[in-house]
Parts: structure tokens; C-alpha cells; sequence
């Protein structure tokens, strides 16, 4: 302990309210004994005074320890948990040099380093701060105790220009210490994160201390960034494969209504036959997951001149879509499937004519509901819960189920399809999905 230290903590000792109940409970002790035996009162004096003054600093010294304690949790904690919240968002995506530039920012401006810098295994992410023309992001790793860092996977202190050891001849950086923490991934080191300061000697120990909670902070979000990508893909897998389930579907029974007509009617299988190549030439220039509202009824306008083909004016169609919904963006393939069942299911077993209709409407500020009614034969009430269980049913068994999984997966599990059905009256089924717009520039945002 050196002598500021000892003058400081003395003086905050003789300030204390501590020190002065010490003193005060001396006294009386003295005065008791000195009343007990008063030839003895300079003993006694002697003895309460070394007493109290041995108590006093004891007491102050574990004080400060505890002060200094508390003060550095402060200076720890405190900064960690803004450059956490504030770091978070960006590191969702993992550690690039668009991330890494943020999240240095944020933590040069809490943690009052005089330069931090963000590396991978490589080449320096981001850097900003006090020597910036000396380490631009993007070029390789120019200091020798950085890569050991990465070779060893051990945090380091440097106190001192020389321990920098940069390989860059004639480097007039300022900087004069720094600490450089490992950031690990599956157990190997994938980069570092640096805190420098421009004087050298000793490193503050909370300063170490962040270096090293923000080092374990930025790792564990690479871990959980990776996971997500990987769960991204999963998703993606998955929906491109139901999606893929419901063009087998549509195209099956199209050509057989096509092969039908072959023979009874050429002309009208060749226009159909347009028709159809028509269709699918715009549903595969579809690169994306999602169309609007307005291409996905296109997409049913075609399917059902090909499905009139069969039913004539058995089959009637009404839409009622709100006229400002129609750039509301849904899943590609979404309502059409639910139109196909309507008219296999509930439509074409039924003597008489039936209707289909569709209904896109606002619920609120917020939500959209698309439905398709149809009053046609109705679902048996003992088959109802099952009804969306792929597999089920005397088809495929894609159409409905696909749908369902797909809202579910894209809009979570409470935003599936919902089925009301009576028999002998009807079926409508339908969904709600957030507010999405799609403007003419092809971005989507929420209305």
C-alpha cells in the first residue's frame, strides 16, 4: 500500500461516524477504570488510546477495501449492462465489419477507452479511436501480442508501447497500453476485442475487467447468432419444401382435367393448356415466399378458368377484398389451396350450383382476415379436428395442411388456419395475419 493510499484511507477513517462511536466508547471505558482505580489512569489511557487507534484503522482499512470493492462493481457493472443493451440488437446477425463497427462504437462511448478495436482471426473488424490511420478495418492484424492472443486463446495486459510489438515499420501510434481479451466459438479462439489507453503503467482493474465481460459477452452472442442462422436455414428448408408440396398438387390435377378434354373438346384443351403454361411461367419467375394479394388472386383467376373447364356454371366465384388490402403481402400459394378444397370438398359434391367466395378485410389498425366460404356439403363434425393432419383425406392431403403449417411457421403457432363448418350449409376457412404493405418499390413495411 503506498502512502496516498494510507493518507486517504486515515483521513475518510476520521471522518467516519464509525470512528467516532469508537472514540466515544473509549472514553467511557477509560472513565469507568480510572473511577475503579485512579492511581491507574494514565495506564489505562495508554492502553484505550492504542486500543482505539488500532480498532480505528482496522475498521477504516476493511472500509475502504469494501468502498473500493463497490466502487469498481460500479464502474464494471454498470457500463457492461449499457454496452449490452445497447450492443445486442446489432450482434443478433453475428460479428462482421458492419456489426463490429456499432458495437465498438458503443463500447469507446461507455467504457472511455481511448480506442477499441474488433478482430477475427485475420484482420481487424472495426477500429475507433486514437490511432485509427494506423489500423483501418479491413487490413490484417499488424501486432505480434494480438496474434498471440489468438494463438493462445489468454488474455493480455499490455502496459507499454514495446509489448505492442507492431510489425509496421516506423509506427507512430499514441496508444501506450492496452488489454486484449479472446473471443472463443465452439471452443477455438475466433478473434479478439482490444482496449487501449494512451499512458502507459498499470491498467486500471475495472477497465480489465469490462475488457474481459465484454469479451465473453461478444462470444456468447457469435454462439447464439450462428444457432439462429442455423435455425434460419432449417426454416427455409422447410418451407421451400411445403411450398414445393402444393405445385405437385395443383399440377396433378390440372392435367388430368387437361387429358379430359383432350378428346372431347381440342380447341378447349389447347386454350387451357395456354392457360396453364401461362400460369406457371409466372409462378416459377416467383423468386421470393411471399406475393401480394393481387397476384395471388391473378393465380386463382387462372386456376379457376381451368377448373370452370370442369364444373361450367356449377361454380361461381365472389370476391369481396378491400381495395386498399390488395398490396397486402401473404404467403405465395396461400389462399388458392384453400379455394381448390372449397371446390372438391364442398362445392362438387353438392346437386346444385355452388358459390366460393373470398374476403380480404382489415381487423383493426393492425391485422388482416382472409377467409373463403363456400355453401357447399359441410365437413362431418367427427372429421373436423382432423381435417388439417397432413396426410388426411382421400387426396394428397398437402393442400390444407401445407397452408396451416406454413402460417404457423411464418406468423407463429396461434396464427394457423380456422375452420368453421356446417353440414349441409357450408365451410369457411380462414386466417389472420399482420399488416404488411408492399409498396411499388417492392419493400414491405407495416401499414
Amino acid at each position: 500500500m503506498n502512502k496516498y493510499a494510507l493518507t486517504k484511507i486515515l483521513r475518510r477513517t476520521m471522518r467516519s461516524k464509525t470512528t467516532h462511536v469508537l472514540l466515544i466508547s473509549h472514553v467511557v471505558v477509560w472513565v469507568l477504570l480510572v473511577v475503579v482505580s485512579p492511581p491507574s489512569w494514565a495506564v489505562f489511557f495508554a492502553i484505550c488510546a492504542l486500543s482505539f487507534l488500532f480498532t480505528a484503522v482496522f475498521v477504516g482499512y476493511k472500509q475502504a477495501q469494501l468502498y473500493s470493492a463497490m466502487n469498481t462493481y460500479d464502474r464494471i457493472f454498470t457500463p457492461a449492462m449499457q454496452i449490452a443493451n445497447k450492443a445486442l440488437p446489432f450482434l443478433r446477425t453475428g460479428l462482421n465489419e458492419q456489426t463490429a463497427a456499432k458495437v465498438a462504437e458503443i463500447i469507446k462511448e461507455i467504457s472511455g477507452a481511448s480506442a477499441v478495436a474488433i478482430t477475427d482471426s485475420e484482420n481487424v473488424l472495426a477500429y475507433l479511436g486514437t490511432g485509427y490511420e494506423n489500423h483501418p478495418p479491413g487490413e490484417p492484424i499488424v501486432t505480434q501480442a494480438t496474434q498471440d492472443v489468438i494463438r493462445y486463446g489468454k488474455l493480455r495486459i499490455l502496459r507499454n508501447k514495446k509489448e505492442f510489438q507492431c510489425t509496421r515499420p516506423n509506427c507512430s501510434c499514441p496508444l501506450q497500453s492496452a488489454v486484449i481479451a479472446p473471443l472463443t466459438y465452439k471452443g477455438r479462439v475466433a478473434g479478439t476485442v482490444k482496449l487501449y489507453l494512451t499512458q502507459k503503467g498499470d491498467v486500471p482493474d475495472h477497465f480489465i475487467k469490462l475488457a474481459y465481460g465484454m469479451a465473453e459477452l461478444l462470444s456468447m452472442q457469435i454462439e447464439l447468432a450462428e444457432i439462429d442462422y442455423q435455425t434460419h436455414l432449417a426454416v427455409e428448408a422447410k418451407l421451400d419444401a411445403l411450398q414445393a408440396q402444393i405445385n405437385p398438387h395443383f399440377l396433378f390435377n390440372t392435367l388430368n382435367t387437361i387429358g379430359a378434354l383432350i378428346r372431347i373438346n381440342p380447341s378447349l384443351a389447347r386454350s387451357l393448356l395456354y392457360r396453364f403454361s401461362s400460369y406457371f411461367r409466372y409462378s416459377l419467375k416467383e423468386k421470393g415466399r411471399f406475393v401480394t394479394v393481387r397476384e395471388e388472386l391473378e393465380f386463382i383467376r387462372n386456376y379457376l378458368i381451368l377448373e370452370k373447364a370442369r364444373f361450367g356454371r356449377k361454380l361461381r366465384l365472389v370476391q369481396c377484398v378491400d381495395p386498399c388490402l390488395k398490396d397486402q403481402v401473404i404467403p405465395i400459394l396461400s389462399l388458392q389451396p384453400l379455394i381448390e378444397n372449397a371446390i372438391r370438398h364442398g362445392v362438387t359434391p353438392k346437386e346444385s350450383a355452388g358459390t366460393v367466395k373470398i374476403t380480404v378485410r382489415r381487423l383493426g389498425d393492425e391485422a388482416v382476415e382472409l377467409s373463403v366460404l363456400d355453401d357447399g356439403v359441410g365437413i362431418n363434425p367427427e372429421i373436423l379436428p382432423y381435417v388439417l393432419e397432413p396426410g388426411f383425406g382421400t387426396g394428397s392431403g398437402v393442400g390444407m395442411s401445407n397452408v396451416n403449417q406454413r402460417l404457423k411457421m411464418i406468423y407463429g403457432e396461434e396464427n394457423g388456419l380456422i375452420i368453421a363448418s356446417t353440414p349441409g350449409e357450408g365451410t369457411e376457412v380462414k386466417f389472420i395475419i399482420p399488416r404488411q404493405i408492399q409498396n411499388s418499390g417492392s419493400e414491405i413495411h407495416e401499414a
